[in-house]
């Protein structure tokens, strides 16, 4: 057990409190892991002050860091002297809270989790969508880990080492929100913010058992503007409730006059209607999902006839070229940051700079015949105008399918470090299930609803039409109750004891 003094934690370096393990808890543990929604009650009624809500949080951090290392940036004096002042006003406030390293917040640095950015200033401005945190009240307490530009989908980079999963150590965490992700699932923040480019909201959430839902294009605040196939990242947040999912997404979605898509608001009831579901198995290359992840989603199946819907098999509509068609524009992200790095150094970045995977990506897009990214573009357009008239077509009201073709894979297995034709026919395989909802702008939803027999969870994916948030909350609040998954906790995480105040890994 590590017990730290007040003062001992607040002049401690980041990564250098350590817990010994002991046995592992019993479900009820988790008892002792509030949601957000629980934390802000406490704090309002004076159960909890913010300060002691913000306190807890950097322990528990300190505690797990050496063990899961999620954090970046740590932030620790700014957010105790915030949470000294008062919990402030919003629904979430006095909360701590994590932002990804992939977005500015003001007094700390955006490393972008590449060598390429580290000597990277701290932030003097922040975009709209992180204002709006602010304003819910949340108390940042640092940034969390991201793959290099948030290319991969696991949470590797080079620059600053391996996140790994609470659930079992020698796994990813997914990406590129995994920093995030271990982070929740291991009880350092009740919440923390995540964005999606192409899955990178709902793979983590099911590599590290949690809620993860990415919103419709245009729908968060700041994002007016946004409406184009290659506009394919959204932000929201990784929880371990529906209830805190909902309550930020109403806070940060936008409600503005210029709004592109009618407001969602709060949503806090469950489904009373029977869905129309369309099932999906293989992925969208082609690939078939591993024995464990075709279980979980069987059972998905089952648990929603159960409930009254029916399931039918359906089949995706966009063509055989799709992935092709996303990874050349994913790849021409890549270029154009090479292309940058190289105007800023005058001399084309090496591995010095970028990870190989990155570099590969660039090279992929330079090796393009002239008009290849414009076409591909084209046929994406095509593909994003197709998925609403599948659902009108087959009547159906949701599309539900694995989130990934394995379980949480081990470290390495898509890594940066991979031969590059090597790591694009596993992408292939492993994100098939993901990135037609950031090319068509649709919601998707990550929930937790099966455990493999080693103990690793099984997240399955459900999709609306553009604009459906507020019937996948609505459904998810359903599953929660049909089949909860509060109780669960996975082997490395952090108890708070607060007679005498202590933190105590476990794992």
């Amino acid at each position: 057990m590590t017990s730290l003094t007040r003062r001992a934690f607040a002049t401690a370096p980041l990564g250098l409190a350590a817990g010994c393990a002991t046995t592992a808890a019993t479900p009820a543990a988790a008892a002792s892991w509030p949601d957000a929604t629980e934390t802000a009650a406490m704090i309002r009624s004076g159960k909890m002050s913010a300060h002691e809500a913000v306190r807890d949080s950097i322990q528990r951090a300190l505690v797990l860091q050496p063990t899961l290392n999620f954090l970046v940036n740590s932030d620790f004096d700014r957010a105790l002297a915030k949470a000294s002042g008062g919990p402030g006003s919003g629904p979430f406030a006095g909360v701590p809270f994590l932002v990804k390293d992939l977005e500015d917040y003001v007094g700390l640095p955006s490393r972008m989790g590449s060598q390429s950015q580290r000597r990277a200033p701290p932030a003097t401005r922040q975009g709209p969508y992180v204002d709006a945190f602010d304003r819910s009240g949340v108390v940042v307490i640092g940034k969390s880990a991201t793959p290099e530009y948030g290319f991969l989908p696991t949470t590797e980079p080079w620059a600053n080492g391996a996140t790994r999963n609470p659930w079992d150590p020698t796994r990813s965490s997914g990406g590129s929100s995994g920093g995030a992700a271990a982070a929740v699932a291991a009880g350092a923040v009740p919440f923390a913010h995540a964005s999606d480019g192409g899955g990178s909201i709902r793979i983590p959430a099911s590599c590290c058992g949690l809620f993860g839902l990415k919103p419709s294009r245009g729908r968060m605040i700041g994002t007016q503007a946004e409406k184009a196939v290659y506009d394919l990242s959204v932000n929201h947040v990784l929880t371990r409730s529906i209830r805190d999912s909902a309550a930020m997404f109403a806070a940060t979605e936008d409600t503005s006059a210029g709004r592109q898509l009618v407001p969602v608001g709060f949503v806090s009831r469950p489904l009373n209607r029977r869905l129309r579901v369309g099932l999906l198995m293989d992925g969208g290359a082609g690939r078939i999902p591993s024995p464990e992840v075709r279980a979980a989603t069987e059972g998905a199946a089952r648990l929603m006839e159960s409930l009254g819907h029916t399931v039918q098999p359906t089949r995706w509509p966009m063509p055989e070229t799709f992935i092709n068609d996303f990874l050349l524009l994913w790849a021409s992200s890549a270029q154009g940051l090479a292309a940058g790095l190289g105007r800023a150094t005058g001399q084309p970045p090496g591995t010095a700079m970028l990870e190989p995977f990155s570099l590969g990506m660039a090279e992929m897009a330079a090796k393009a015949p002239p008009g290849a990214l414009e076409a591909a573009t084209g046929r994406l357009h095509a593909a994003a105008m197709a998925y609403d008239t599948w659902f009108v077509s087959n009547q159906f009201d949701v599309i539900m399918s694995p989130v990934l073709q394995t379980a949480a894979p081990p470290l390495g297995y898509v890594g940066p470090s991979v031969a590059f034709d090597t790591l694009v026919d596993r992408l292939i395989g492993y994100v098939g299930y993901t990135t037609y909802h950031n090319v068509a702008g649709a919601p998707a939803m990550s929930v937790p609803l099966n455990w493999t027999p080693e103990g690793l969870p099984v997240g399955t994916q459900f999709a609306a039409r553009v604009g459906g948030e507020g019937l996948l909350f609505q459904l998810a609040y359903q599953l929660e109750t049909a089949q909860p998954w509060a109780g669960r906790v996975p082997r490395v995480r952090a108890v708070t004891r607060k007679a005498p105040f202590s933190v105590e890994l476990t794992g």
